[in-house]
């Protein structure tokens, strides 16, 4: 998301809150035409790849709207702007998603293609899979927040700024984050090699 983009929303967000924790259906609407887009993109990148989740990229991010949408009312303005605010609530319920997925894993059942499939072959797909696999168990050497930094920067290509918003941190600290994180990575794999 481009930075004028980020701030559009951000500030549109802000101009909408106060009506719709007032009972304003439209503002409310407004905000979900807002959010739900950011939060689908930011759903998709955190789960890509993790096939053993019950739930969707697209499911995850429908509760966090019914969850966004629940808090409207009670949201205060604490220094944190409404966005970054959603983006919590977005985290959290993308750990739930996982948390879930840990105590009942899920095993689809390969359903019969209504037409030829026209994507990549058996062997691609694996050599996919296996890469998917290999960056979510190297990212799991992270720390959790080190690991929302580069989704974000990397992923979702983020801003220091966009980031540090969504964080509730300053973008020099995000800077860091990333480049102790990435340090970490590269020693990990230094030590695979």
């Amino acid at each position: 998301m481009a930075t004028s983009e980020s701030r559009r929303a951000a500030a549109e967000l802000e101009q909408l809150i106060g009506p719709a924790a007032a009972g304003d259906r439209a503002a409310v609407s407004e905000i979900l035409r807002i959010v739900y887009p950011l939060v689908r993109r930011y759903c998709a990148a955190r789960m890509s790849g993790a096939g053993h989740l019950h739930v969707t990229a697209d499911d995850v991010s429908q509760e966090i709207c019914m969850a966004t949408v629940q808090a409207i009312p009670r949201y205060r303005d604490q220094g944190k702007s409404f966005l970054a605010f959603v983006y919590g609530i977005s985290a959290n319920k993308v750990a739930d998603a996982f948390r879930r997925a840990q105590v009942h894993p899920a095993y689809p059942v390969a359903e019969f293609p209504d037409a030829p499939n026209t994507e990549a072959g058996p062997e691609e797909r694996a050599l996919q899979s296996e890469t998917r696999r290999a960056t979510r168990d190297l990212m799991q050497v992270l720390a959790p927040n080190h690991r929302e930094v580069l989704v974000m920067r990397i992923v979702l290509g983020w801003t220091a700024a966009e980031t540090a918003e969504a964080i509730g941190t300053s973008p020099g600290v995000v800077r860091v984050m990333q480049h102790r994180a990435l340090n970490k990575l590269r020693a990990e794999l230094r030590a695979a090699s």
